[in-house]
């Protein structure tokens, strides 16, 4: 299978493509810098030069591909608003637009748990209303390129698949050193939890996404299977001291931020190759 991966140079699709070209796919790679993508390009990736802003770049290299997993994003860090609206909803519908006239046959999608709004009162699920005007540029822009996906698969039976991520982290990924410190800035609740994904389970859950039929159209969340409260992931740190309020109230809603993935178990077989932080931590794949 041809594969192009957009955001391979990213923190997820830098340890995804040593994987899938490990498993003997045949990988292209979507990069604006031939540097930054030097050491894939050596693993046996393909390079393709382009970009989302620019969608004249993008027939060229979608051309002869069977399927895209796209990853490419500007995260919730990020303070230009309207360079993440471009990326993350523009860009997706231009690269998908290509892909429907090159006859690229599946296309799979990373969005994120980010999508989900605090008032479900239970672990999230993906049929539960997301809201497109939500404030946060991160989610809303990435809520509208769902919907646009999810519309072109009912117009022209476009074969895509969405992937909620969780808090993704492991194999040396910064994610969580860079995620502590601002904790405190958002004011979160020692006692709220994370729920988070191992870079392995990322891979497994896009991968069994890529090859499973008949998921057309649909969405699935992907996490582990114990997420975290924030007082231990700081606590694994030795940054409690400083990171919560010491005069916080009660937490007033337990299943913020919480996923329910049974939805990917049951349709795909998935199980967490990484079930926990804690295993993490032990087995040594931080």
């Amino acid at each position: 299978m041809k594969i192009l991966v957009t955001g391979a140079t990213g923190k997820v699709g830098s340890r995804l493509v040593p994987r899938m070209l490990a498993k003997g796919h045949d990988v292209r790679i979507l990069i604006r810098d031939p540097a930054k993508a030097s050491a894939l390009v050596e693993l046996g990736a393909r390079a393709a030069i382009g970009d989302l802003y620019s969608e004249e770049t993008l027939p060229p290299a979608v051309e002869g591909i069977d399927a895209i997993i796209h990853l490419a994003a500007l995260f919730r860090t990020f303070t230009d608003n309207e360079g993440i609206v471009k990326t993350n909803h523009e860009g997706t519908v231009a690269l998908a637009n290509a892909s429907i006239k090159a006859g690229v046959k599946r296309f799979v999608f990373a969005s994120t748990g980010n999508v989900y709004g605090t008032s479900y009162r239970r672990p999230s699920k993906e049929d539960d209303l997301v809201d497109v005007n939500d404030p946060r540029p991160y989610s809303s822009s990435k809520i509208a390129a769902e919907r646009d996906l999810i519309s072109f698969h009912k117009t022209n039976g476009f074969d895509v698949r969405v992937l909620r991520l969780g808090f993704v982290y492991g194999d040396r990924d910064p994610h969580i050193e860079e995620i502590i410190p601002m904790l405190k800035k958002f004011k979160r609740h020692s006692g709220s939890r994370m729920h988070m994904v191992h870079h392995l389970d990322v891979a497994q859950a896009l991968t069994l996404l890529l090859h499973t039929d008949g998921l057309n159209g649909e969405i699935f969340n992907v996490a582990d299977d114990s997420p975290i409260s924030m007082y231990e992931l700081a606590d694994s740190f030795g940054l409690t001291g400083d990171t919560f309020d010491p005069a916080e109230g009660a937490l007033l809603n337990p299943f913020e931020g919480i996923m329910d993935i049974s939805k990917l178990k049951n349709k795909t077989g998935f199980r967490p190759l990484v079930p926990s932080y804690y295993l993490a931590r032990d087995l040594g794949v931080l």
